[in-house]
């Protein structure tokens, strides 16, 4: 010990330095060597969950645009749907034909013209979700705009003409009663999308949207500036979806009718932000929720992962939502393949060129 203790001291003060710089560099090493690995399991674990997710899927990914997922649900009431598919009779087209007037059915079938030009699209409010920010001015051209959201009555005519799905809860493939005038919801993206071009119609933008619900003048509501619950069914005031007629005085400037509140409603666009919006990248990013276990399963604990893709953007607000999601530039969103009891939609037609006047 005493013959290792005179070598260490007659070590020099340079090599001292060197041993030091040596050691360091070797503890730095080890800890790259740390985090690369552990950054490694992390993208070998998101792999591994995005294998699990698509062996529980209960169809191939690849044919998302011809399923449909209840959202919210679990898988095994998805595949008890996935599985009915074939099973659901409907109507004849003669049958969906006298679910309504002749009188109701014209009344449905108003479109409403927007004209060409400007308008205020989103908002610079404080408060105000990220995704709807900022406000910045679009023009478009005209277009006409249905002045209801698409009723169950409709739906049925699609789907007795075209052998299409029936939505989710429909019993044996009919409308449940007293609800052919409301509008239809458990419907995807893909099955609005389906009724439009059916219709020889398709989905509105999000830019025409906004505008024949918000008017030349910028409206925060159809009606106005205030919130007048009088007006709109949102925030489980009645607990359900109404008749797409019960609230005339809800209107927007042009007069389009049940724009705030009822039901969501889709549109063509994905979840994109605007241009300079303050929103996170990340908010616009595509995800999965996985479980990882059993147990978080049954518990609905999941870890959300990010996956290639947009969702598409839902607008209106709805009869379960807050009365602030009812805002015209208020943007909210889901995967196109999911259908819910406050999604439904609307459609809209091009207006030729010379045909209105700005």
């Amino acid at each position: 010990m005493a013959t290792l203790y005179r070598q260490r001291q007659e070590l020099g003060e340079e090599e001292r330095a060197r041993r030091r710089r040596y050691l360091a560099a070797t503890l730095v090493t080890c800890v790259a060597l740390a985090m690369l690995g552990g950054i490694v399991h992390v993208l070998m674990l998101g792999a591994d969950r995005l294998s699990y997710m698509k062996g529980k899927a209960t169809y191939d990914l690849a044919e998302v645009n011809q399923r449909v997922r209840a959202a919210g649900e679990d898988l095994t009431l998805n595949r008890k749907n996935e599985h009915s598919i074939d099973a659901q009779a409907s109507y004849a087209v003669e049958q969906a034909e006298g679910l309504l007037s002749p009188e109701q059915w014209r009344e449905l079938a108003t479109m409403v013209t927007v004209p060409a030009g400007e308008f205020l699209m989103g908002t610079d409010r404080e408060r105000s979700d990220a995704q709807d920010r900022p406000e910045h001015r679009l023009r478009l051209a005209g277009y006409r705009i249905d002045k209801y959201p698409v009723t169950n009555a409709q739906y049925a005519r699609f789907v007795a003409e075209t052998g299409h799905r029936p939505p989710l809860h429909w019993e044996n493939g009919r409308i449940p009663p007293g609800l052919e005038l409301h509008p239809v919801t458990m419907v995807s993206w893909f099955d609005a999308a389906a009724y439009a071009d059916w219709a020889g119609k398709r989905l509105p933008t999000e830019a025409e949207w906004e505008k024949a619900a918000r008017g030349p003048d910028g409206r925060r509501w159809p009606w106005g500036e205030a919130m007048d619950a009088a007006r709109l069914n949102t925030y489980y005031q009645v607990g359900s979806t109404t008749e797409v007629t019960r609230y005339p005085s809800g209107a927007s400037y042009y007069g389009v009718q049940d724009m705030a509140g009822n039901v969501s409603e889709w549109v063509a666009d994905d979840f994109k932000p605007y241009a300079g919006s303050p929103a996170p990248a990340e908010l616009f990013q595509g995800k999965v929720g996985v479980a990882n276990s059993p147990a978080d399963r049954a518990m609905k604990i999941v870890d959300l992962v990010p996956v290639q893709g947009f969702d598409k953007v839902l607008r209106g607000g709805s009869w379960k939502s807050d009365p602030f999601s009812t805002s015209t530039y208020h943007r909210n969103f889901s995967w196109p393949h999911y259908a819910s009891d406050f999604f439904g939609f609307r459609c809209v037609e091009d207006v030729a060129a010379g045909t209105e006047a700005e």
